[in-house]
């Protein structure tokens, strides 16, 4: 017997709206800093949680708006079962 859940539910609480193209859906957004060659540099990466089929087919230069700021997709990843993907972003 396959499991069906409502992966909506993971992203109504903590969700941004994020819209590419023509698709506008929820994501959550993390903003990691990392501290590079010691304590000289501070990076942050950001990265989009979101479904796999509302963003899954965004490719590497493909444009994103998230809670209305403009990113620039890196990366995208399908993460553990695959209903839901890591996307690496850089602002524009």
């Amino acid at each position: 017997m396959a499991l069906t859940e409502d992966l909506s539910l993971f992203l109504n609480d903590f969700g941004v709206s994020c819209t590419a193209g023509a698709i506008s859906a929820l994501g959550i957004l993390d903003m990691p800093s990392q501290i590079i060659s010691g304590d000289m540099v501070l990076s942050t990466d950001y990265t989009l949680t979101a479904r796999f089929a509302d963003f899954g087919g965004l490719k590497y230069g493909d444009a994103i708006a998230v809670g209305g700021t403009n990113y620039q997709v890196r990366e995208t990843r399908r993460i553990d079962d695959g209903a839901f993907v890591e996307i690496g972003l850089m602002k524009t």
